[in-house]
């Protein structure tokens, strides 16, 4: 059996993490979730920052194999990071307004106060609120995905986490498909002798009611009936098959596929059981072993 005590290494592909940060002038916030999927699909929504989408594609990538993944970050300007900015031409307008107003003046004989520099400046559209340009776009990158490695190490422990109390379900079902498939040896093997008084049975009504019957030919028929309906090897791959489970469970990395794979083969054999049962006990077996198959498939699906 898997050692729990270490606990199964199975990551799940349903996954979330959440950062915020800021830095150079910019506040930002980091989102990214993943749920199942079939293969790699990673869909991000980014400011425009040039080099950021492939940085994040393959920071993703070097933590998740599978899985349908969105990856957003909201980027803004930090409170206070816009200043106050002269409008040149708000300001030439406000000087030759200021021109024509004093020429009038001077016109009627009118004497001015002198003009301060804070009155210009106290005029519509001399100062504007403005919003610098980034001095050195390639150090926002940086720090944004300096920013983004916390966040995968979050979203990867989170995704490790569920996937260990997954595997530890998906543990517990193949224990139980390992009883079940000893359950099915000893129905089979004690159904042998009722098989061989069948068979003697068979043979013996044959002959009886077809005196022409060739009796080798006929034990033959019934030999070969016999055969088909043994559930020895079918045993034997169940066994093969639970081992093989159980390696996978304790191997790193993505092992949903094969272990999807897997499953696939638990139901060839269990299909086969049934068909081959030839006794109610055995049937009620192989009719438990296809119900614990199916519950361990639909875990499987969450596995990386």
């Amino acid at each position: 059996m898997v050692n729990i005590a270490s606990g199964p290494r199975t990551i799940s592909m349903t996954g979330f993490a959440a950062r915020q940060g800021g830095g150079l002038g910019h506040d930002w916030a980091w989102e990214i979730r993943s749920v199942n999927g079939k293969g790699f699909d990673l869909r991000p929504r980014l400011p425009d920052v040039e080099g950021l989408e492939a940085a994040v594609r393959a920071a993703v990538a070097a933590v998740a194999a599978r899985g349908n993944i969105s990856l957003t970050l909201r980027l803004s300007r930090s409170e206070g990071a816009e200043g106050l900015r002269l409008s040149e031409p708000g300001l030439q307008a406000a000087l030759t307004a200021l021109a024509r107003v004093e020429a009038a003046a001077g016109e009627r004989g009118l004497a001015l106060a002198p003009t301060r520099a804070a009155d210009l400046l106290a005029l519509r559209g001399v100062i504007e609120q403005g919003a610098p340009e980034v001095a050195d776009p390639a150090a926002l990158r940086a720090a944004l995905v300096a920013d983004l490695a916390p966040l995968l190490d979050d979203f990867a422990a989170m995704r490790a986490a569920e996937g260990a109390q997954i595997g530890a379900v998906i543990a517990a079902q193949i224990d139980r498909i390992a009883a079940l498939t000893e359950a099915a040896a000893e129905a089979a093997e004690a159904r042998r002798p009722e098989t061989a008084a069948a068979l003697q049975a068979a043979l013996s009504h044959v002959l009886e009611t077809a005196p022409g019957a060739d009796p080798q030919r006929v034990a033959q028929e019934l030999a070969m009936l016999a055969v088909k309906a043994d559930v020895t090897e079918e045993v034997d791959r169940l066994r093969a098959h639970v081992r093989a489970a159980r390696a996978l469970l304790a191997e790193a990395g993505p092992v949903g596929r094969k272990l999807d794979f897997l499953t696939q083969e638990f139901v060839r054999e269990s299909n086969t059981l049934c068909s081959k049962s030839g006794s109610t006990a055995l049937t009620a077996i192989g009719l438990d072993l296809k119900a614990v198959i199916d519950q361990m498939r639909e875990q499987i699906q969450n596995v990386e």
